[in-house]
């Protein structure tokens, strides 16, 4: 056991301090975000909007979510990573809190749209910042432990924003939400100055190259918008196939979902640090990812065995945890030819497109074909995925 222990802790070194600022940031800015899964319920309960403008604002949700990964890439650019991720962080705090103030469609719609729009340019900022202050032996780590605290977060903030809300009620939840990123944002200044922090892996590069010319680049971000459209699948149709299809309770789907974030917090680092060992790229990694979340979604259809849920949750939380690490050190890999902030937005606006198609294509599909189908039908599209992702193996094997 002492030696399991040791081999787990192993896994965690080398990372530089910076690395672990930066987790602790993202862990505190991820469960402040705690709005983000009640969202749907103060809009309906509290402002008591219909499902329809539920929905068109949770699109709003989606759209801001790209504008402002491509924005937050060009503003890293321009500036550095350290001032994007500080404004961002701030000034999407005010905006949390600003929020529990407007109660009219239009302006929440476009109050979500902004406020995404502010809180996303976050995202590629700390892609390019975690590039800066890792190794480039330990870049694939580093994405993890930063995965690891966005688990976590998200565990812990719904949890205590139940809490919250139970006890203060949704105005209590924007103050801690909004104060929270602030918090967060000034944890950042104090750590993470430039004039402080130890670049690792600094780039320079006077002729960069546009990520939008890079072909095989591009190839990636098509499969890692086909992997967003399968692996979102879990937290839209799969809860609704749980409960219509299974009969599982609430608790019971609760408890599944938990179990991601639970296998992903304890395993994914020793694991990664595994793969790392092994000689195989990191697309044959990514095509290992994406084929276990693919079945995870076939074998539904094989049994009404409700074991076979358990499985499939596993088989995803398997293949999440490899294809993720690996594509995004992949994407901060391809950055270093080019403009840095700008690749890694792409990166981001792969999933956030995901986001704005998945949830609604799954849904329709199963209202006009039901879930066997769909389950069919978004291994189909991960397949092309995987088609995709040889296909790019080869092209890079050539150059």
């Amino acid at each position: 056991m002492n030696q399991l222990f040791n081999k787990y802790l192993n896994s965690f070194k080398g990372l530089s301090k910076e690395v672990w600022w930066l987790a602790l940031i993202t862990l505190i800015n991820r469960a402040g975000t705690m709005v983000i899964p009640f969202l749907s319920l103060y809009l309906t309960q509290d402002l008591s909007f219909s499902l329809e403008k539920v929905g068109i604002i949770m699109t709003c949700f989606g759209l801001g979510s790209l504008v402002g990964s491509w924005l937050g890439g060009k503003l890293t650019d321009l500036f550095g990573p350290y001032k994007v991720m500080f404004f961002s962080l701030h000034l999407s705090g005010l905006m949390f809190i600003f929020l529990q103030f407007i109660t009219s469609f239009e302006t929440v719609c476009l109050a979500v749209f902004i406020l995404m729009i502010i809180a996303d340019a976050f995202r590629p900022a700390t892609f390019v910042a975690l590039s800066t202050y890792s190794k480039p032996e330990n870049k694939t780590r580093s994405v993890t432990l930063i995965r690891l605290a966005i688990n976590l977060g998200f565990s812990a903030g719904p949890a205590l924003g139940g809490l919250i809300i139970a006890y203060i009620g949704y105005d209590g939840l924007f103050w801690v939400d909004g104060l929270s990123c602030i918090v967060a944002a000034w944890f950042l200044l104090a750590v993470l100055n430039p004039k402080k922090v130890t670049i690792l892996d600094a780039v320079q590069n006077n002729s960069p190259r546009s990520a939008y010319k890079d072909g095989p680049y591009l190839i990636f971000i098509l499969t890692m918008v086909i992997f967003g459209f399968v692996f979102v699948q879990y937290f839209s149709t799969i809860p609704l196939f749980y409960s219509e299809a299974r009969g599982l309770t609430e608790s019971q789907i609760g408890l599944l979902l938990a179990m991601n974030g639970f296998i992903i917090f304890i395993f994914e680092m020793p694991l990664i640090k595994y793969l790392e060992t092994r000689p195989l790229s990191k697309i044959s990694h990514m095509i290992t990812g994406l084929a276990l979340v693919s079945i995870s979604l076939i074998i539904l259809n094989m049994t009404s065995w409700t074991g076979i849920l358990v499985i499939g949750m596993l088989l995803m939380t398997l293949g999440e945890m490899i294809a993720f690490p690996f594509s995004n050190a992949f994407a901060m890999d391809r950055a270093r030819r080019g403009s840095q902030g700008e690749y890694m937005a792409l990166y981001s606006i792969a999933f956030s497109a995901s986001h704005i198609f998945a949830h609604n294509s799954g849904f329709l599909s199963i209202a006009n074909f039901g879930y066997s189908f769909t389950w069919y039908a978004a291994s189909i599209i991960g397949l092309v995925g995987i088609l995709l992702l040889l296909f790019l193996k080869k092209i890079l094997a050539k150059n």
